[in-house]
């Protein structure tokens, strides 16, 4: 791409993700690159990469975009001539980062839309401290009652902070980031380029992207009709029921109990398999040696505790309506129950989901 190649030669140890503004910074502030030479590269104006270097300089008082960038400029080679060549390198073999690589296009892409999607839900921000390894996605109920949605490895969430995605509006000791304009709008892309399909009745997501589509019992996708948006999922329409006394049909530890379930399944890697019912599901999904990361397998092995402890019945609504995202009407209809019964069943499935997640304690049921 013509924007990434006035220092693809200078960049060769940085990631291709890198946002053009953050290379041009890099490349003139580490490596010392005049900024003319960097516009001849480019085919721009000196005064454009000049307000790309000074906006990315502004930008380092977020913790995020300066723990970023200065990963980044760890594998900057340097130029010592003043004309853009390179005469010396340093830390080129990562020496000072934790396994020595940088985060993948792909991993970025799959973890920022699972995060993005989280952030699009009502109340959520992204809570980070200077000291933290992981990155957390906190959502408010509105009445006092906090939950952890997500969580995410530190450099995606520098990542996303430098391609802009997401924005600091609370900095402190810990720090909380909200999804901005361009954070949305890369969801809409992601969606875009994930929905295929003829338009149709019955609705499902694809894993991580947030996208909702009809499923049949194959898994196959069959539509791009949006139900549950990237905003809200089943379980959060369905909490804000009330009772005949007024009081929510789900209490928040109960949607907890859910989205809990739903992120393990999430991070398991078990998206190929939605639209499976339960008793296939737990039969087919065991992690095999070597198949999966460490993240992955423990996160599949808390969602088949879960559902094994649920069994049948309990354990496909809450499959069915938490993990695949089916709305209640299309999960009754596919496991042929009669109208409106569905969400007593799913309500009963939480309860147990909840007393469940309570026995295993903290130790047993930490995501990531």
């Amino acid at each position: 791409m013509k924007g990434n190649s006035g220092c693809d030669e200078t960049l060769a140890g940085v990631p291709g993700w890198l946002p053009q503004p953050a290379r041009h910074y890099l490349a003139h502030i580490e490596a010392g690159t005049p900024i003319r030479a960097l516009a001849r590269r480019a085919g721009c104006h000196a005064s454009t990469v000049l307000r790309q270097i000074r906006a990315c300089e502004a930008l380092r008082d977020d913790i995020l975009v300066d723990s970023a960038l200065r990963r980044l400029g760890r594998r900057v080679p340097r130029d010592r001539t003043g004309h853009g060549l390179i005469k010396e390198t340093w830390d080129m073999d990562g020496r000072l980062d934790k396994d020595g690589t940088f985060l993948s296009e792909d991993r970025l892409n799959s973890e920022a839309g699972r995060i993005l999607r989280r952030l699009c839900e009502g109340g959520s921000v992204l809570a980070v401290a200077a000291d933290m390894e992981k990155a957390v996605v906190l959502r408010d109920f509105g009445n006092g009652e906090t939950s952890r949605a997500a969580v995410v490895d530190r450099a995606v969430a520098e990542a996303m902070a430098l391609k802009q995605w997401i924005a600091c509006d609370a900095p402190g000791r810990v720090s909380r980031y909200r999804i901005t304009a361009a954070g949305r709008a890369e969801i809409q892309r992601m969606l875009a380029e994930d929905t295929a399909g003829p338009t149709g009745c019955a609705e499902a997501p694809r894993a991580f992207l947030g996208a909702v589509r009809a499923v049949g019992m194959d898994g196959a996708p069959t539509s791009k009709r949006i139900r549950y948006g990237a905003a809200e999922t089943p379980l959060m329409a369905l909490a804000r029921r009330r009772d005949r006394d007024g009081a929510p049909f789900l209490a928040p530890e109960l949607v907890r109990a859910g989205e809990r379930l739903r992120e393990d399944f999430e991070l398991s890697g078990l998206s190929d398999r939605r639209g499976t019912p339960w008793d296939r599901f737990v039969a087919e999904a065991a992690p095999q040696q070597g198949e999966l990361s460490r993240t992955q397998a423990l996160a599949r092995t808390r969602v088949l505790g879960a559902l094994r402890d649920l069994g049948p019945g309990l354990g496909d609504v809450a499959l069915r309506c938490c993990c695949y995202l089916e709305g209640l009407e299309t999960a009754e209809r596919r496991m042929g129950w009669s109208a409106r019964s569905g969400k007593i069943v799913l309500r009963i499935a939480l309860q147990r989901l909840r007393r469940h997640f309570e026995d295993l304690g903290d130790g047993g049921g930490l995501i990531g």
